[in-house]
């Protein structure tokens, strides 16, 4: 379902000349979510109408200046009652946006932060395994104990310790 939104918004940015704004937009409004536990269950929660989420969503659009695109499509996802499904229409508006711009959108998780030469040798690894430039977004989680996992698409690159552990550990109680 977010798929048709974010391609109906992305037609809608290309034919307005605001591709980058409406990107920028939904980067700080995904950023937003990921800060707020408020946002998350207001957007989540059955327990707000759509025209509660509606209010609410327009209100943090509003405050942080978004373009009046952004602002109406908003109003307009909230309205038809899938405020819910905001963050898959983010993910798919980033993908058709980086798909245009002929990079590869990359999601880097690993258990500490990276350093940036580290950063750089990860996306010069991706460039040369995608033959595209790779447009990295970074998460830490110390669950993984080490190592890196990268998402591209669909396809997952899983080097991370405690996967490895976790193989090991089914390897042994098979044996």
């Amino acid at each position: 379902m977010g798929g048709r939104y974010a391609q109906a918004l992305f037609d809608l940015a290309n034919d307005e000349n605001k591709i980058a704004a409406v990107e920028a937009d939904l980067r700080s409004l995904k950023a937003m979510m990921a800060d707020s536990r408020d946002l998350r269950v207001l957007l989540a929660s059955p327990a707000f109408t759509a025209q509660d989420k509606a209010k609410g969503l327009l209100a943090v659009a509003r405050k942080a200046g978004f373009d009046p695109t952004t602002i109406k499509f908003l109003g307009l996802i909230s309205a038809n009652g899938r405020a819910s499904a905001l963050s898959s229409v983010i993910s798919a508006f980033q993908a058709l946006s980086a798909e245009r711009r002929g990079v590869v959108s990359a999601h880097v998780t690993t258990a500490l932060p990276l350093t940036p030469a580290q950063a750089k040798g990860v996306a010069a690894a991706l460039r040369q395994a995608l033959g595209k430039d790779p447009e990295i977004e970074t998460q830490v989680d110390p669950s993984i104990l080490g190592g890196i996992k990268v998402r591209v698409g669909s396809r997952l690159f899983d080097a991370s310790l405690g996967t490895k552990l976790d193989s090991l550990k089914f390897a042994l109680k098979r044996a």
